[in-house]
């Protein structure tokens, strides 16, 4: 009984290593493969009340489920026009649900722009993935317009490149999106906030955290210095700003916070705790920065995106069906929101980036041992054990 016991485990074990070593060294013809499978699951989720959950999680849970899903659906949208359409209706369906009571509950009305720079910008950043859809009416594009209209005299009659999310709270990373969203109105609609855009870069740079010359992680009521969760996040959108200071930045993150664990919340050499904007730490690196970091790599063509990629189908559970997938069984549909945009992240501005050089295969090494080395030390075990019986059986 024992050694069929050992022979099931063995076996077992054998065929958990091919497969992950399938997702480590395969090539793969289409990253985003599982993406609309994932937004199927998501829009169940959604329906059955997954982002009510979310939001008891963290302050912005509803809303991020809700703009999360619809973005995702603009970047499937753009790179297949054959889903140009449902992306168009799925987008609209998300706007109305950050647009709803529950969508604008966690923010302040009295703000400007309007509940805020947070909801704001993702707000105007989906609305404009929505015209690059290229289906929108005339009255979407109307508020799109009044929008960003909205946003660039908040942005002109302030006296910090960086706004208030909520009343007496500021954070870089979220005028980030904000004059993102500007810039999408740039190159959709028609030349109008660069000015407003240079000037926000030019003044950003005048406020860098000098431990690390990276945007800082809060600035109001107190500054902080850059934190991974922020920063993953900067990095995703900032080449749609000014590319050359994206790429700059970028490189300045992966010296300070990447590693071959992940993404850390604080920069080498320091530590912290975790908190509500880092989720919890494990050894020292947050989750929801190195998922976010996903999709900053792949908007900067830096070939660290295919390594997360891999680690997160090796490492993150996944189960897939005929419609559906996701990630940790399903346990956190937010996980899979984050996971499905970054997995299929695009520059929705700036033309796609020259590569990133210096990646490399070595990485591998340790995953791969870690798998078969069970499955070894099994099959080792057995033989060693039919061995002594027939030793036995000679005496």
């Amino acid at each position: 009984m024992l050694r069929k016991l050992l022979i099931g485990v063995a076996v077992i074990a054998t065929v958990v290593a091919g497969v992950g070593t399938a997702r480590l060294v395969l090539p793969w013809t289409d990253p985003t493969r599982g993406v609309v499978k994932q937004l199927t699951f998501l829009r169940a989720e959604i329906e059955h009340g997954a982002d009510q959950a979310a939001q008891n999680q963290f302050p912005e849970g509803y809303f991020f489920l809700n703009v999360l899903y619809g973005l995702t659906w603009v970047q499937v949208g753009i790179d297949n026009p054959a889903r140009a359409a449902d992306a168009t209706a799925q987008v609209r369906w998300s706007l109305e649900r950050i647009a709803s009571p529950d969508g604008t509950a966690p923010f302040d009305e009295s703000l400007q722009p309007e509940y805020g720079v947070f909801y704001a910008g993702w707000t105007n950043w989906l609305r404009g993935g929505l015209i690059a859809l290229g289906q929108s009416d005339a009255a979407e594009r109307n508020t799109f317009t009044s929008e960003s209209v909205e946003i660039a005299t908040a942005f002109r009659t302030a006296r910090t490149p960086f706004l208030q999310a909520y009343p007496g709270q500021a954070w870089p990373v979220d005028s980030v999106v904000a004059i993102a969203s500007l810039r999408l109105y740039d190159a959709l609609v028609a030349p109008r906030f660069g000015q407003v855009a240079r000037d926000w870069t030019a003044s950003a740079k005048t406020q860098l955290d000098p431990a690390t010359g990276l945007l800082p992680h809060q600035v109001v009521p107190q500054v902080s210095g850059a934190r991974g969760s922020s920063q993953a996040m900067i990095q995703r959108f900032l080449v749609d700003i000014d590319p050359a200071f994206a790429r700059a930045q970028y490189e300045v993150f992966k010296d300070k916070f990447v590693t071959g664990l992940g993404v850390r919340e604080y920069p080498k050499g320091s530590s912290g705790a975790g908190d509500v904007d880092s989720g919890p730490l494990v050894l020292g690196r947050s989750l929801s920065a190195t998922v976010v970091a996903l999709g900053a790599a792949r908007v900067h063509n830096d070939p660290f995106a295919d390594r997360l990629a891999r680690e997160g189908e090796l490492v993150g559970l996944p189960l897939g069906g005929l419609e559906t997938k996701r990630y940790l069984f399903g346990a956190v549909p937010i996980g899979d929101a984050f996971l499905a945009w970054s997995t299929s992240a695009r520059p929705l501005v700036a033309a796609a980036q020259p590569e990133l050089g210096g990646g490399s295969g070595w990485w591998r090494l340790p995953w791969l041992a870690a798998l078969w080395l069970p499955a070894l030390l099994l099959w080792a075990a057995l033989r060693l054990k039919h061995r002594g019986r027939r030793r036995k059986r000679a005496r």
